[in-house]
């Protein structure tokens, strides 16, 4: 049973959840090529942030690969700079850009890089919400397991970023709660980041912040126990959740009938917010687990 749970944790749906795959996902989503508009509205959310703006922050940019062809190199640097221009522009992605060039600088320069080789060769362009997530993606996949040995509330404010997306995104659409909790992005959510950029970019400030305490902190911690699984089971039971849902949440299964949008939704929450009141030895094992889990998905 133990490792029936071990690995129902690895491809359960509440997992996709923990593992914050939404906005990794939004990098591969059929929302990925949308062009910049010419003019970068202000948001009606604007994340207050005491940075510079990057443009300043960036003033001596990272060296250029060598190129023997400047006529190859010109369009790349243009192409560069409009997109740290639109990434400037964007108030609310911008301390997390200026935060992954501090922490891991050639993580930075290579995501940029990427983006302005697709432009220079006549790509159609991505959005700036391409950029935040594609950088996302690529940093949770080289670096992501680091997470698991972050400091305990730099840790747990991941865990928490995504209960406040959960809860967002469930105030607005129940299915589309839903498709998040199973790892699942449409147009739809495309359309909730574009709306709550400030939510989103903080989501990936707070990973980011857990990957560099992974790094400069390196703790160890177990895998959770049969006996971590068994305090979840009763904080969910103490919660009001029957066996199926229990069962459901823990074990993988699927009920028959299968839950509605707003049930799912409502399991979600009721899971993260259980796991979040475990004592903080069993919860970091668990969180330890599903970040390692998500680097490697």
């Amino acid at each position: 049973m133990f490792l029936e749970r071990l690995l129902a944790l690895a491809t359960g749906a509440i997992v996709a959840l923990c593992l914050g795959l939404g906005l990794a996902m939004m990098a591969l989503g059929p929302g990925r090529k949308i062009a910049e508009p010419a003019h970068i509205a202000e948001p009606t959310h604007i994340a207050e942030t005491r940075e510079a703006p990057l443009a300043e922050a960036a003033s001596e940019p990272a060296p250029e690969p060598a190129d023997p062809r400047p006529s190859a190199r010109a369009p790349r640097l243009a192409a560069r700079e409009r997109i740290e221009q639109a990434i400037a522009a964007t108030e609310e992605y911008r301390s997390f850009f200026q935060r992954m060039r501090q922490a891991f600088p050639t993580d930075y320069a290579a995501a940029i890089e990427t983006f302005a080789q697709e432009r220079s060769v006549g790509a159609d362009t991505a959005s700036v919400d391409f950029y935040l997530a594609e950088s996302v993606r690529r940093l949770r996949q080289s670096r992501g397991v680091l997470a698991a040995r972050a400091e305990p509330l730099v840790l747990a404010r991941v865990f928490d970023l995504q209960l406040d997306v959960l809860r967002a995104i469930s105030a607005e659409n129940k299915k589309l709660c839903a498709a998040f909790l199973y790892g699942g992005v449409d147009q739809d959510f495309h359309s909730f980041a574009a709306r709550r950029r400030a939510l989103v970019a903080e989501m990936a400030v707070v990973g980011l912040e857990a990957i560099a305490s992974g790094q400069a902190k390196q703790l160890e911690r177990s895998a959770p126990s049969e006996e971590d699984f068994r305090a979840l089971e009763k904080a969910l039971a103490a919660r009001g959740l029957r066996k199926p849902e229990i069962d459901s949440l823990l074990d993988g299964k699927t009920p028959d009938p299968p839950f509605d949008d707003k049930k799912t939704c409502a399991l979600g929450q009721t899971y993260l917010e259980a796991l979040r009141a475990l004592p903080e030895p069993i919860r970091l094992r668990i969180y330890g687990l599903a970040v390692e889990l998500m680097a490697r998905s």
